[in-house]
């Protein structure tokens, strides 16, 4: 099956919008955007990437923002299913991937036990295209021959993580979802033993007209000393000071 073949009748493209930019949308991505029946979409999706769909298209935003009121993620499954079988063609957007912290396993799974004909577009994850966008490699062979994807939620007290091992195991760490807990998640990591001077790095709104970047040190962060933004991904570790500031060169 080609990925960006036109959509069955009940057909649903769970599709990642990528990190922002529309113009990082994968050619799957943009082709079954541009043709749809409906688009179910979160709210990190930014308006460039819907300004490629058919004006014609119904728009559903089932967008998710912690601390704001959104939609269950069971009742998006349901109107995935429902769409689906009203015979529309359907592509459910999410930022990044959807298979990052995107909850795309859980609508996956739903689909194919309701037997809904369905496929994946993956899309670039925020986690990797913030910190290069930035100028910050995640990985470097001089730095690291690991890193970890976390999500910002769990720095709380019945957070699933091992604080330890993380620290010994990983010399970088990216959060999505962190701005909010940035303090906790610092407090944690000097907790399990991680040097106060390490690196810590913030890009809210990756590849954007309001992206910002801020950089401080894990005291900073965990004294509420560095100004974050929400939604913003999160890196820390000495990667960070490996940053080349490359688009404001040219």
């Amino acid at each position: 099956m080609k990925l960006d073949a036109p959509l069955m009748r009940g057909e649903v493209a769970l599709v990642g919008a990528g990190p922002g930019d529309a113009s990082l949308l994968t050619i799957a991505a943009a082709t079954l955007i541009a043709d749809c029946d409906v688009i179910v979409f979160d709210a990190l999706v930014s308006g460039s990437v819907m300004a490629m769909a058919d004006p014609k298209a119904e728009k559903i935003l089932a967008g998710k923002r912690g601390g704001r009121a959104s939609a269950n993620q069971s009742d998006i499954c349901e109107i995935l299913i429902r769409l689906a079988q009203c015979g529309k063609r359907v592509v459910r957007l999410k930022g990044g991937d959807p298979f990052v912290f995107g909850r795309g396993g859980e609508e996956m799974r739903t689909l194919s036990e309701a037997a809904v004909m369905f496929r994946v577009i993956p899309g670039i994850t925020s986690g990797v295209a913030a910190p290069a966008m930035a100028g910050i490699p995640v990985t470097d062979r001089w730095v690291n021959g690991s890193l970890a994807f976390l999500t910002g939620h769990e720095a709380t007290e019945n957070s699933r993580m091992d604080w330890k091992a993380l620290v010994k195991a990983f010399p970088v760490l990216v959060f999505y979802m962190g701005a909010k807990n940035l303090p906790e998640i610092a407090k944690k990591l000097l907790g399990a033993g991680l040097d106060s001077s390490t690196p810590v790095a913030a890009i809210f709104s990756a590849t954007l007209a309001d992206e910002a970047y801020s950089e401080g040190r894990l005291a900073e962060a965990a004294n509420g000393q560095m100004e974050v933004k929400s939604p913003s991904i999160i890196i820390i570790g000495d990667i960070v000071s490996e940053r080349v500031e490359w688009r404001n060169k040219k």
